[in-house]
């Protein structure tokens, strides 16, 4: 299946990785990793640097899967605010989320210094507005809930907002915890560090279409009846993961985005920051640290690439009539705009872990809009259980709580 059609950003800034490798005889490796988006990038550094063998294996070119189409924008808020999700999954479990992915925005800043990485990692405020009335009631609880709980948050009024960024809505919450990245530029990087110091290999174009238990652990074969033995396998692809799994776990999202021509830096909002509503589906922009914008948004239920694809026009001419409502001044006018396929889950969480007596199947599976920071503790997750560390975010995060 396509996941995204239209012309994603980060393909038009990046040299397209070319490498092209797929296996071509049998082999044996320690760990297994399905997918090579930023996701499969992160789970190999965490081994990679702990000394675990590890092997990449995607049927595609290097990070042209769902991690090509992400606006990748980088906080610790959920999808499912903090008051609604402890609802959901109890007020333990909801803050340590909460706190989770706080902390997997310092944890990915700190991966891209280690390697000495550059793909455009930069720190902004975030800006939750209320898309309404009900929305700034929400505003409200969730700023009273934050604050308890020790989570970085001030609250802006409507003239805080109009004053400070232009900006017309009733109120807001606004942190300067959050951050946005180049996917792309982020997951090829990554791993072109690891094979160039020759700890990691990658095989391109290589699909993995049956596996099974074997003792000590799996047998992978491919689409050319290759086969692959290997003590662990981490699924990192995605919603396509869904195949691997026993049963569903994910809802599927058409999502659009636009990115406007460049515009005078004057247009440009203080901080560069991310901006997103109250309003489910919700409106989320950000810059492309420099002159650009980039919008997203009118997200429907996927049923068939065709469909989401006939949508993209007339998505494009919304997403533009709402930016321009937002920030009338600014002169919008798109020069590339995309559309792809990501999941996400009832409760806004990613699933990591192994599925219920299927121990050595790790899942990394960061659904949801906050997909990055998910694929952190992800690979942070996985690490562990390959090492034998207990980590307290496994009963947040892990399949368990389906039943």
């Amino acid at each position: 299946m396509d996941l995204y059609s239209g012309l994603p950003y980060w393909i038009v800034k990046n040299p397209l990785y070319d490498d092209y490798n797929p296996l071509s005889a049998d082999l044996r490796t320690e760990v297994a990793i399905i997918g090579s988006g930023i996701t499969g990038a992160l789970v190999a550094h965490e081994l990679c640097k702990m000394g675990i063998e590890c092997t990449v294996f995607d049927k595609r070119t290097p990070g042209t899967g769902s991690s090509v189409a992400s606006t990748a924008l980088l906080q610790y808020e959920i999808d499912t605010p903090l008051c609604k999700l402890v609802g959901k999954i109890g007020e333990a479990a909801a803050v340590r989320a909460y706190h989770s992915c706080l902390q997997s925005i310092n944890d990915l800043e700190h991966v891209f210094m280690e390697l000495n990485l550059s793909p455009d990692f930069m720190r902004v405020p975030s800006i939750y507005y209320a898309s309404d009335r009900k929305g700034l009631s929400l505003i409200r609880e969730e700023l009273e809930i934050r604050n308890r709980f020790k989570l970085p948050v001030i609250y802006f009024s409507k003239n805080d907002l109009s004053e400070k960024y232009n900006l017309r809505a009733p109120g807001a919450l606004v942190n300067y915890s959050s951050a946005q990245v180049d996917p792309y530029k982020a997951a090829t990087a990554i791993i072109r560090h690891y094979l160039d110091k020759e700890q990691l290999e990658l095989y391109t174009h290589t699909e993995i279409t049956q596996w099974e238990e074997e003792e000590g652990g799996y047998k992978l074969i491919t689409s050319t009846g290759n086969i692959i033995h290997c003590r662990y396998v981490v699924v990192a692809a995605g919603f396509e993961a869904g195949r691997f799994l026993p049963e569903k776990v994910m809802q599927l999202t058409s999502t659009y985005a636009i990115l406007s021509e460049p515009v005078d830096k004057k247009y440009i909002w203080p901080g560069h920051s991310l901006i997103w509503e109250t309003h489910e589906p919700y409106l989320y922009i950000r810059t492309n640290n420099r002159n650009r914008i980039l919008v997203g948004g009118e997200d429907e239920e996927f049923r068939d690439p065709v469909k989401r694809d006939q949508l993209l026009r007339k998505k494009v001419s919304i997403l533009e009539k709402k930016i321009r409502k937002l920030f009338p001044d600014i002169p919008f006018r798109t020069e590339t705009a995309w559309c792809g396929t990501f999941s996400s889950t009832p409760d806004g969480l990613p699933f990591i872990g192994a599925w219920p007596g299927k121990e050595r199947m790790l899942f990394a599976l960061g659904y949801g809009g906050n997909g990055i920071t998910f694929s952190m503790i992800a690979a942070q997750l996985i690490r562990c259980k390959i090492q034998g560390i207990k980590d307290e975010r496994e009963s947040v995060f892990g399949f368990e709580r389906l039943h």
